[in-house]
């Protein structure tokens, strides 16, 4: 029987091989952790295939070594997110479970700075190996692109290390673009000024902006430019100083678009590029931008590309089945498998 003490109010001790048992100092934080009638050791027992029991101020782990292993790291790491006042809910359990073989620094709270977003509502920390490459991508490289699929974090993510870059004096501005392209239909002549015109197509970066920055902050940051939303078709001419600029949806800019766009960027300044290929809602045989520049732009320094895939989707569970479906039926008609 040993017993290993944490310092961050866990202890460990391991009775057996097949039994582990933790110790935690807060009852209260104990008690979200196990998540409302214990639904987030439910999710731990299924993912892992063991048996985690709660008892008083204790969880019981009993099952194979690994993924005892893998429980004690998603359970501590989860156990400190909660002590530093972050909430934790079954996205963030989906979460750690990902990371506990692939990352477990990142479960366990030992990030690289890069790998973790503070903003003035929230930390965010990746939820799979790819959006902490992608978020290490965003701290370090002038333009990073974000590929893939629905549901994969690609914008939020920009959106968070943007606010953070602004809040801690790195930017001077978040310069917000995306192509006004209607999605299968046509919406016809839209009412109000350029910035009530162009809203409903800018709407995700909107609740991203208000899930990391105070309501009184964006709206602030709207009113004074220091958030400023620039219709793609209106960018010619412009040089993007101090500012960290993201391009949403970008598969549905244009070639000649997409050039544009890029050679915006100015001193000390970033930019995102966000997008999925397999959804060009461009008119019938106009190439994308974004896939050419993808071509282009590969192995040239100061850029970077992170291929998001369907194991990264981290919405409802279904989303990810529903882009894999859809993935094979391209394949099949490409004649890949």
């Amino acid at each position: 029987m040993t017993t290993d003490l944490d310092s961050r109010g866990v202890s460990i001790e391991r009775q057996t091989a097949g039994r582990v048992v933790l110790s935690f100092d807060d009852n209260r934080h104990l008690f979200e952790l196990c998540g409302e009638h214990d639904r987030h050791l439910a999710l731990i027992e299924d993912r892992l295939g063991l048996q985690a029991t709660p008892h008083g101020n204790h969880i019981v782990l009993t099952g194979a070594q690994e993924g005892i292993e893998h429980a004690v790291r998603v359970l501590t790491g989860l156990y400190r997110r909660i002590a530093d006042g972050q909430p934790i809910g079954v996205s963030e359990v989906d979460g750690a479970l990902r990371l506990a073989d692939a990352a477990p620094h990142i479960v366990a709270g030992e990030a690289e700075s890069g790998e973790v977003v503070r903003t003035r509502r929230r930390i965010i920390t990746p939820r799979s190996p790819r959006q902490a490459g992608y978020l290490r991508a965003l701290a370090d490289v002038p333009l990073v692109f974000g590929v893939g699929p629905a549901g994969t974090g690609k914008t939020y993510l920009a959106v968070a290390v943007a606010s953070s870059w602004l809040e801690r004096g790195l930017v001077d501005r978040i310069v917000l673009s995306r192509p006004a392209v209607e999605a299968g239909e046509r919406l016809g002549f839209l009412p109000g000024d350029m910035r009530e015109k162009v809203d409903p197509y800018l709407r995700p970066l909107y609740d991203a902006l208000y899930d990391c920055l105070p309501a009184q902050a964006v709206t602030r940051g709207l009113e004074t430019g220091q958030i400023e939303i620039a219709p793609l078709a209106f960018m010619r001419g412009r040089t993007l100083a101090n500012a960290f600029v993201i391009l949403d949806e970008a598969q549905n800019c244009t070639e000649m678009q997409m050039k544009m766009f890029l050679t915006r960027l100015g001193e000390n300044s970033r930019m995102a590029i966000t997008g999925d290929p397999s959804q060009v809602d461009l008119p019938h045989g106009a190439p994308s931008g974004l896939r050419q520049a993808l071509r282009l732009l590969d192995g040239i320094e100061g850029v970077s590309a992170v291929h998001f895939k369907s194991e990264d989707v981290v919405r409802h569970p279904l989303v990810a089945r529903i882009v894999e479906a859809y993935d094979g039926e391209d394949r099949r008609k490409n004649g890949d498998g």
